[in-house]
């Protein structure tokens, strides 16, 4: 039975029901009162549908009644916003557009997927509600956040598809294009961290912001809440508990850069990064409840206004990743498996990332395992770095507890490391 129903009474009644669900929106916020008459309510609206319908069904395939028709509409809807523009000093135009979308309805479910006049009617009916969320978020931004966003869109819009994807150096695999995609996929994850901690956790405490912190930078945010724990009045495990976070997102940064840039590392340590992420997680839950706070905090712990797309950062990760690339490449060709070894315990002590993308990029001489050990090992050599820093910077209050809960992960990521050893 179903398959008997004419496929123009099926498109007529979804264009009907759809345009007069557009239409309740529009009388939800432009409820008739005498200061304001809009030009129409809910069944105006569903009459645009079924007209712009019967205009296209009347002549099919051939749209020029539909196109004269909603001229007519065009004319109308602008007799009426001149006469309320004057008349009212009203100057608002989306009501009018919505009913020129309506009117197009038709013409989008007989010509096109069905799925895409869904997601066209979705997004006119989340837009029209979403307008006092719009005008609310419009407030949170001024000049340097749309400067912000420009500087992230020429990194990732104009300067990546310009760059070429050719070799500069004969016995290496880098592009100027993986460099820079390298470059667009770190700022990603920082911009990502800095919109989170500006709009949606604007006053986080201090998890929020080990966690946010940690996607940017880990060993920074290790730092920042150390020196904070040593001023503070909490007298709990907040800022060990912020730390051990901030470490649990860096293996989570760290599994996402895998994922783009070598699948083939990422499926090899997947399990291993799955067990420390969430290893260093429970961690830190178990600082967290060992030791509750005596005094609330909301500390802007991580400014707000730090801008995570300086061009100079930038260039300072570009020339770090390109280092980093020539001496693993020649480590590897002067001293082989055991040069890598040392050169990864040796790169904690800096920002890994540039290391890290140019183990996963390169196409070095050396197995996959090879490849993952050289990785465990920048993580553990960075680990206690960190734990060095919160040692001598944090206060004594929670230098113990941060210490047992760094002492816990490296010791599970040496246990990763020896397993693959052996493997390898």
């Amino acid at each position: 039975m179903i398959n008997n129903i004419p496929v123009e009474l099926t498109n007529f009644v979804i264009v009907t029901l759809f345009s007069l669900i557009i239409g309740l929106a529009q009388r939800r916020l432009h409820p008739p009162n005498e200061d304001f008459k809009s030009f129409g309510t809910d069944r105006t609206f569903t009459f645009i549908g079924i007209m712009g319908f019967v205009l296209c069904v009347i002549k099919p395939g051939d749209y020029t009644l539909f196109i004269g028709g909603g001229f007519v509409l065009i004319v109308l809807l602008a007799l009426y916003y001149y006469v309320r523009m004057v008349t009212m000093k009203i100057y608002g135009i989306t009501t009018l557009i919505v009913a020129l979308l309506t009117y197009c309805l038709a013409p989008l479910i007989i010509t096109q997927p069905k799925w895409l006049f869904m997601l066209v009617v979705v997004t006119v009916l989340i837009f029209t509600e979403l307008k006092e969320s719009f005008g609310v978020i419009s407030q949170k931004f001024n000049r340097d956040e749309f400067i912000t966003l420009g500087k992230f869109l020429v990194i990732a819009a104009v300067i990546l598809p310009a760059i070429p994807d050719e070799p500069f150096v004969p016995f290496l695999s880098i592009t100027p294009y993986r460099i820079w995609l390298a470059v667009v996929v770190i700022s990603s994850i920082s911009y990502l961290s800095y919109l989170l901690k500006k709009f949606v956790f604007k006053n986080s405490g201090i998890i929020i912001s080990g966690i946010l912190g940690g996607l940017y930078s880990s060993t920074a945010t290790t730092i920042i809440l150390s020196k904070k724990s040593k001023t503070s009045a909490i007298t709990g495990n907040q800022y060990a508990a912020g730390i051990i976070l901030a470490t649990t997102m860096m293996y989570l940064r760290v599994l996402i850069l895998m994922a783009i840039f070598n699948l083939v590392l990422f499926n090899e340590l997947l399990l291993s990064f799955v067990v420390l992420i969430f290893v260093s997680g429970i961690t830190a839950v178990v600082l967290l409840k060992l030791k509750k706070k005596v005094i609330a905090e909301n500390d802007d712990i991580i400014g707000n206004d730090k801008n995570p797309l300086e061009f100079k950062v930038a260039l300072m990760f570009t020339l770090l990743y390109v280092a980093f690339t020539f001496v693993t490449y020649y480590t590897i060709n002067r001293f082989g498996i055991q040069g890598l070894n040392i050169l990864s315990l040796l790169v904690g002590v800096t920002d890994i990332d540039p290391f890290l993308i140019s183990l996963f990029q390169g196409k070095f001489a050396v197995t996959g395992n090879v490849l993952a050990l050289a990785t465990l090992q920048a993580i553990i050599s960075n680990n206690i770095v960190k734990a060095l820093y919160a040692y001598f910077l944090a206060g004594k209050k929670i230098r113990k507890a941060v210490i047992a809960g760094f002492t816990v992960v490296i010791i599970v990521n040496i246990i990763f490391a020896v397993i693959l050893y052996f493997k390898w």
